[in-house]
């Protein structure tokens, strides 16, 4: 295992070729908008509404989401000014500690490789509302989807790109449909609505359902709001998982230094309209403390578990539930092909490193890393796990674990953005001289690491409560809830180990941050892509459309 030489411009070794920058600003904004937006929002917000009431969802999704803005403004500023490859993880190793960036890669390819075979097993969920699991195997459907997702990416990150973009904007286009819906129901118009339905239910049953501590079993009431505020704050964080994934696409981005800040900028707008929306709305439509609501939080993932079913049921409008399963279908494939994507260009920085086997570094020559996406294909037969009756506790325990992994990703990159701010600060590099600058610097960060780590210290709360028939601690979801943690730990203090043996120094000072190897090469790579884009613009002519256009545009 090597240090690595950072020079992320060069081709890998001899017989090896290297990313093709062949996604587009649409591109990247929808791969984006495609891994984040999913099942934590059309199915996870039902759980939360149960749980804690509409107040308190909305709350915590409006926090997350904020806090995940100082995350994507974090990343934006290191990866417009060294778009990278190996994408955080080199940040993390060339501006903090190679042991950071060590742990960061690992913690983030984990991730991955356990959330695309969970992808896999809610898409044969999914099918199963059409084709009894008694009728055909749900192991057949997850077969079927592996081989398609791979198919995708194998076939160049042209193909995969324009793939993503058009199924990303059928999801855009039915969570616009259910807002639209949603809204038509909340002013009155279902088939058993007699008047608009208004804040009703935040009277009655309540804004707030008191979580644990209640006054029926002697808690104080308060203590029983924060906490049930606090439950889904977890929920949030789950949703929201997958907008970082941006810095990833940044060795693939074509003219970098404009594309990432707009994805950035534009993902977190659609992507907080999107869940605050959402969850206003399902907090007008359901109250808490519906039998259907209910019933959807113990059915799997389909759309009988989805609370905009449960909005769509009271209202009294008939035959929309096929409808909407079939665009969770699309939800969680789309899902599943940009997490395979993502945890093969993760191992495969992780390669360019050093830190991995450096035949994971190779790429055939449409720019494809192919070992890298076969070994990371190999943890999808994790999904089969998942084809027993008890596949919803196994998928449970899953989302669990991402949900760690999760949150030590937001953290990493957030402290590999304050050193960097550092480094370069004390090599002079101002903010004048920066393509893009988070809009609240350091302070935003320090901000958001703190709330973060609070979260992943705290996230699990609930499994320390006895449970009341058995009289034990969930054990089983304090394990997969805070595995991540130690483990995350050991590689850090692993790898420094290993690298003071070998003689290596770890960690960075911020004059002596490396801030320009590879960067004088994607200048040029820029200004060359931006001369070819002005000849093909004069060439064709000035065409800009505007008006509605531009606005429909937005959305995409």
């Amino acid at each position: 295992m090597g240090t690595g030489s950072g020079d992320d411009t060069a081709s890998v070794e001899s017989g090896g070729h290297d990313l093709h920058r062949g996604l587009k600003s649409r591109h990247i904004t929808m791969i984006a908008i495609g891994g984040a937006v999913g099942t934590g929002l059309i199915i996870g917000t039902g759980k939360a509404l149960a749980k804690a009431g509409p107040l308190s969802i909305l709350i915590s999704y409006t926090l997350v989401g904020f806090l995940v803005y100082l995350v994507m403004c974090a990343l934006g500023e290191m990866a417009t000014w060294l778009p990278m490859s190996s994408g955080f993880t080199g940040y993390a190793t060339r501006f903090c500690d190679p042991a950071l960036g060590f742990a960061l890669g690992y913690t983030y390819w984990f991730k991955y490789i356990i959330v695309t075979p969970n992808q896999l097993t809610a898409a044969a969920l999914v099918i199963s509302y059409w084709v009894d699991r008694d009728t055909v195997n749900p192991g057949v459907w997850i077969t079927i989807f592996l081989l398609i997702i791979l198919f995708i990416n194998y076939f160049g990150i042209k193909f995969f790109g324009e793939f993503e973009f058009w199924l990303s904007s059928l999801k855009v286009v039915t969570i616009v449909g259910l807002l639209i819906l949603c809204l038509v129901l909340v002013c009155g118009g279902g088939p058993n609505d007699t008047e608009p339905k208004g804040f009703k239910y935040w009277k009655n049953p309540g804004a707030i359902k008191p979580y644990l501590h209640t006054p029926e079993t002697g808690g104080n009431i308060h203590t029983g709001r924060f906490l049930a505020i606090w439950s889904t704050m977890v929920t949030a964080t789950f949703a929201y998982l997958g907008t970082e994934l941006v810095g990833v696409t940044v060795g693939e981005a074509q003219n970098p230094r404009k594309t990432i800040p707009r994805a950035i900028k534009l993902t977190f707008y659609r992507i907080l309209f999107f869940y605050v929306l959402s969850v206003f709305f399902l907090g007008m439509l359901v109250p808490y403390d519906s039998p259907e609501l209910a019933f959807a939080t113990k059915a799997s993932n389909s759309a009988a578990a989805s609370p905009f079913v449960v909005a769509i049921r009271l209202s009294g409008i008939k035959y929309l539930p096929g409808i909407l399963n079939a665009c969770i279908l699309i939800f969680v494939f789309s899902a599943c092909n940009s997490d395979l994507y993502i945890a093969s260009r993760t191992i495969f920085g992780l390669a360019k490193e050093g830190k991995a086997p450096a035949f994971l570094a190779k790429t055939d020559k449409r720019g494809v890393p192919i070992y890298a996406l076969g070994v990371s294909s190999l943890f999808c037969s994790l999904a089969y796990m998942n084809v027993s009756n008890d596949s919803k506790k196994v998928f449970g325990y899953f989302v669990n674990m991402v949900t760690i992994f999760g949150i030590l990703t937001w953290i990493s990159i957030l402290i590999a953005h304050i050193y960097f701010v550092r480094a370069r600060l004390a090599q002079g590099i101002t903010n004048d001289k920066m393509p893009y600058v988070a809009p609240f610097g350091a302070a935003g960060s320090w901000g958001a690491l703190i709330a973060s780590i609070l979260i992943a210290i705290f996230k699990n709360f609930d499994v320390f409560v006895k449970d009341k028939t058995t009289g034990k601690w969930d054990v089983e979801s304090f394990i997969t809830g805070y595995i991540g943690i130690p483990l995350y730990l050991i590689m850090i203090f692993g790898y420094k180990i290993w690298a003071k043996r070998q003689g290596i120094s770890t960690g960075i000072k911020p004059e002596d941050a490396d801030l320009f190897t590879g960067k004088a090469a994607i200048d040029r790579q820029e200004e060359e892509f931006l001369a070819n884009k002005a000849a093909e613009k004069a060439a064709k002519g000035d065409n800009q459309r505007g008006g509605l256009y531009k606005y429909i545009s937005w959305l995409f």
